[in-house]
């Protein structure tokens, strides 16, 4: 079992969350790609210290859309969003690759995620993007997703994904963020959740801007090694 987490979010002066302690805790790493947070730097040196605790890259594509952190819909057109994909994609391996890495993965982010899981012409431009720049690299997302269903129709390699903080509606999608109990951050529960989730998954998360994000991955890592469930990236690195 993968665990994944998003980090690279700090711009400037402005940190957000604590990417060095999730790096020792995670198997994979979304770095965010410019788009919806981070700058070249810290993306560089989120990179960098990627590289250096043996996780793997992925690159977290997202509305340009700083102010909101990517966490608004943009009703963005699909030739647009192909160019602007393929964009972050292309930047965030660039720099992974000064630093002898690479990108391995792509995943949306936010509000460009909970779309996808049903906007039919924004999944397809994803595909589009991810196919256009390499079409061997895997992508992440919720299981019976209409981005999976197309990933996988266009032959890209698709990875479902579980989230440890979050929680679910009846229908297997996400609740919404603005939504009461949207958020788990009780470490028995998100613990919890990760085992229960771990047999129908590649994935789990756990955001790095979650409250005591940290504690939960750990939590998260300890349940699923209790559970005698490998932990290993679901993409290589090299």
């Amino acid at each position: 079992m993968d665990i994944n987490a998003d980090l690279g979010e700090s711009f400037g002066r402005w940190r957000l969350g604590d990417d060095a302690n999730m790096l020792a805790l995670i198997t994979s790493a979304n770095v965010a790609c410019g788009f919806h947070a981070g700058d070249p730097t810290t993306l560089l040196r989120t990179c960098e210290a990627a590289v250096a605790a043996g996780v793997v890259i992925g690159a977290q594509v997202g509305y340009a859309d700083l102010r909101g952190f990517g966490r608004r819909f943009v009703d963005v057109a699909p030739d647009d969003m192909v160019a602007d994909i393929v964009y972050q994609i292309g930047a965030l391996d660039g720099l992974a690759r000064t630093v002898g890495g690479r990108v391995a993965y792509v995943k949306p982010h936010g509000a460009l995620y909970t779309a996808v899981v049903r906007h039919h012409a924004q999944a397809g431009a994803v595909v589009e993007a991810v196919r256009s720049y390499d079409p061997t690299l895997p992508l992440l997302g919720l299981p019976d997703s209409v981005l999976l269903a197309a990933a996988a129709t266009a032959g890209l390699p698709v990875v479902q994904e579980g989230f440890a903080d979050r929680a679910y509606a009846d229908d297997g999608t996400l609740v919404p963020r603005d939504q009461p109990g949207a958020l788990l951050t009780d470490e028995a529960t998100v613990a919890a959740q990760a085992v229960r989730l771990a047999p129908g998954v590649d994935s789990i998360c756990v955001h790095g801007d979650t409250p005591g994000a940290v504690a939960l991955a750990r939590v998260v890592r300890q349940a699923l090694s209790k559970a005698e469930i490998e932990l290993r990236a679901f993409a290589g690195g090299g």
